[in-house]
């Protein structure tokens, strides 16, 4: 009886919609549309209400406003649905409405997020990442950019949680880092005339510097696959810089930590240089007395002892594992040694220009075979310039000569060349007057 009502009234109000369509009455067929979706609701006929969306949806000249309107008010009703079933169901029938319809493309994002979030419920994360990736928000004018930045963060996510770190990147990569810096105190622009109105973001989006800090730990779960220290440490050190972090030492305490911990284990270069001397400028790191210590040892021009500070530092290393972030990585222990190596291989070539082998392994407390490959892996990777005679087992180490040196050296060998094929002439020349006029006598 109640179904023979729900289609009776349903037929009478397609009849009002139809009548308001035709006629261009835009606000009349909105209200009938969604008198209609209100109905099934309440009438809990949810397999009704999937049919009459799609059935309006493809009535000829439909309106836009309606269209948009019936999407918006059947979202409502998704987390209403009796169970799992009916609610895919109804993102399903809303998602088909709405694709390929620019002016409903922010709702057919939210609801491929919604099915994602299921699909990923249920163990599917390959399925979920794919519909994900359907979607290009960044393309979208009318979504607010928080909105945006948390869908393409959750794309990321999704692809690292399936470990296709390829498409990680390219999708992190539609995200710049600038965008985080932004004052967002200051007033938004009133829109000029034919621009897009950009909407609210919904209440459960975070906010940009919470998205600052998940985009960079989803940037550190990336780099960390790569073990690329050095990026790893400059994403700590953006997270350190967040001001909620920095105001709570329980906050910024693990987080200084790892940032010692990965500028120790990064190769030595220009950027690390840098890092390691404006860390060293922190005064929070007076608090971490340990740590900065161990940052002052790489700075200072000495020789480190391998077996002393791994035994100052091992309990502080194995503790990583229960504080923000977790371990190092598996192969963090051996790197540590191998840039201990290194830091003392490059403070050897400061103080002699030659060494015998055998020194140079006693420095190092190391085996002849393994310092010669060291010291080899150094030249190669062009961290120094050395040379090694093997029979008489020397190293002589020179300095990396600048461009602008090699270029002026060769300016001066062909200014000093040119001098001599001129004092030759001239030579030449006075030989051959003096012979002319000893002939003449």
């Amino acid at each position: 009886m109640q179904e023979e009502n729900l289609d009776a009234a349903i037929e009478s109000l397609l009849n009002v919609e139809k009548q308001m369509r035709l006629a261009g009455d835009v606000a009349g067929t909105k209200k009938a549309v969604l008198d209609i979706v209100e109905l099934c609701y309440k009438a809990r006929a949810w397999k009704t209400l999937n049919d009459q969306i799609v059935l309006l949806s493809k009535r000829r000249g439909q309106l836009k406003q309606a269209v948009t309107a019936m999407v918006q008010k059947a979202m409502l009703y998704i987390d209403d649905t009796p169970d799992l079933e009916t609610r895919i169901e109804l993102i399903k029938t809303l998602n088909s409405v709405s694709a390929g319809k620019i002016y409903v493309e922010i709702e057919r994002a939210r609801l491929i997020k919604k099915l994602a979030k299921i699909k990923e419920d249920q163990g599917l994360i390959a399925e979920a990442a794919d519909l994900m990736q359907e979607i290009a928000v960044e393309t979208f004018g009318a979504m607010a950019k928080t909105e945006k930045i948390a869908f393409i963060l959750e794309q990321v996510r999704l692809c690292l949680d399936r470990q296709d770190y390829v498409r990680a990147q390219i999708l992190s990569r539609k995200i710049s880092p600038r965008v985080f810096d932004a004052d967002a105190s200051k007033e938004k622009k009133k829109p000029k005339e034919g621009d897009n109105i950009v909407q609210e973001a919904p209440a459960d989006i975070p906010s940009l510097l919470e998205l600052k800090r998940i985009y960079y730990e989803l940037m550190i779960r990336y780099h960390s696959h790569n073990n690329d220290y050095l990026e790893i440490c400059r994403s700590y050190k953006s997270i350190y810089d967040i001001p909620s972090v920095k105001e709570d030492p329980a906050q910024w305490i693990p987080v200084l930590r790892k940032i010692c911990w990965y500028l120790v284990l990064a190769p030595h270069d220009p950027m690390q240089s840098s890092l390691l001397n404006s860390t060293l400028e922190d005064k929070n790191l007076f608090e971490l007395a340990n740590f900065r210590f161990m940052l002052k040892q790489l700075v200072t021009m000495e020789v480190i002892h391998w077996a002393t500070l791994w035994e100052t530092y091992k309990d502080e290393f194995e503790n990583e594992k229960n504080l923000l972030g977790g371990s190092l990585g598996p192969k963090a222990a051996e790197d540590l040694k191998l840039r201990i190596i290194e830091h003392n291989i490059l403070v050897v070539s400061k103080y002699y220009s030659r060494i015998t082998l055998k020194r140079l392994s006693e420095l190092l407390c190391l085996s002849l075979q393994e310092a010669e490959k060291h010291l080899s892996d150094m030249v190669v990777s062009k961290a120094l310039v050395a040379k090694i005679d093997r029979p008489m087992g020397i190293v002589c180490f020179q300095r990396a000569k600048d461009s602008n040196d090699i270029l002026n050296s060769w300016a001066m060998n062909l200014e000093k060349l040119l001098d001599l094929v001129e004092k030759s002439c001239h030579q030449i020349h006075k030989e051959t007057m003096i012979h002319k006029a000893v002939l003449k006598a």
